[in-house]
């Protein structure tokens, strides 16, 4: 008698049996898997966020960074540290998604124009919808006073800096929060509006105690 003994050909078609299983299973899984392609696709919001709450942010950081250097207050640099660690962070996170979506990093055009999407203008003022700098921003002479300053002297003007950066963007946040295309940038936008309250409220409480007044908005 010719051909395979019995058993030998039972494992063989077993195992061709086996094998199309499998390969229906992973056609199913496949089918079953959206695509890249299914994906929504950035809103003007979610890229217009991500610019200018970069450019923000980067200011933040480089006075945070002054803080921890010329601060004399521990309290003031442990505040410092904790803003430049949180918004490189974000930072990061922005511009990694401005890289997947294939935009720039900053924006070409006047600031804060991606708030005024579907008629909306939230927290915007009628000179920022013609173009300068965004809210809450220091000058060049404000960040030059604070590079000459030291101790506690110091300490008061970052407070008050930071205060008046902190709520000048937090229309910005709330906008994203609410109108945001994509909910990983909803998110981080409302993380932001969390933590920089809590931030500004503990920043009030600190020119308090030194009987200082906080900026007014610009």
């Amino acid at each position: 008698m010719t051909g395979s003994p019995l058993p030998a050909r039972i494992a063989v078609a077993v195992g061709a049996a086996v094998a199309l299983l499998l390969l229906g299973g992973a056609v199913g899984l496949l089918l079953a898997t959206p695509s890249q392609d299914a994906e929504p696709a950035a809103s003007a919001v979610d890229i217009g966020f991500a610019q200018d709450m970069s450019t923000h942010h980067q200011q933040a950081v480089t006075m945070a960074t002054l803080a921890r250097e010329h601060g004399a207050d521990v309290a003031v640099r442990q505040l410092a540290f904790d803003i430049e660690t949180n918004q490189r962070d974000q930072i990061g996170r922005m511009q990694g998604w401005l890289n997947l979506w294939g935009e720039p990093v900053s924006s070409a055009g006047a600031p804060m124009q991606w708030m005024q999407a579907g008629g909306h203008e939230h927290g915007m003022s009628h000179s920022m919808s013609g173009g300068g700098s965004m809210p809450g921003m220091a000058d060049t002479a404000e960040l030059d006073r604070l590079r000459s300053l030291n101790g506690p002297e110091f300490d008061t003007y970052f407070l008050q800096l930071m205060l008046r950066h902190h709520e000048g963007g937090a229309p910005m946040a709330r906008y994203g929060a609410e109108h945001a295309g994509l909910g990983p940038v909803r998110g981080l936008a409302a993380n932001m509006l969390g933590s920089q309250s809590s931030e500004s409220e503990l920043m009030r409480g600190m020119l308090a105690d030194r009987a200082v007044r906080p900026l007014p908005a610009n």
